[in-house]
């Protein structure tokens, strides 16, 4: 859990929050959508976190903001996080992983 007053969010974009095949931008996935933005609204902190670069990157940043979604951070951690624990780590500091790619804990274990 955060030690902060608020809860951060790190989602990924292919696969995750658009429907699509890198490098080509696809179908909105509505339903994270919303809830990404109400989870905004609340006051919590959303970061991009995704492999794309470059060109890509930019094309899906607009692409999220054409969606209504604004993130705090976008492959990096809050400035924050950064200033708490004097560095910025490689690995994104959050309370929750959003990907396509996620493997559950009880699904590894057992």
């Amino acid at each position: 859990m955060s030690t902060t007053a608020y809860q951060i969010i790190a989602v990924d974009f292919d696969g995750t929050l658009c429907y699509s095949n890198w490098p080509e931008l696809g179908e909105p996935n509505r339903p994270l959508i919303e809830y990404l933005i109400n989870q905004k609204r609340s006051g919590n902190k959303l970061i991009l976190w995704t492999c794309r670069a470059g060109e890509a990157l930019e094309k899906a940043v607009s692409w999220c903001r054409d969606h209504q979604l604004e993130f705090d951070a976008i492959n990096d951690n809050l400035p924050e996080i950064i200033e708490m624990y004097g560095n910025n780590s490689r690995k994104i500091t959050c309370d929750y992983y959003i990907d396509d790619k996620a493997v559950l804990p009880a699904m590894v274990n057992g």
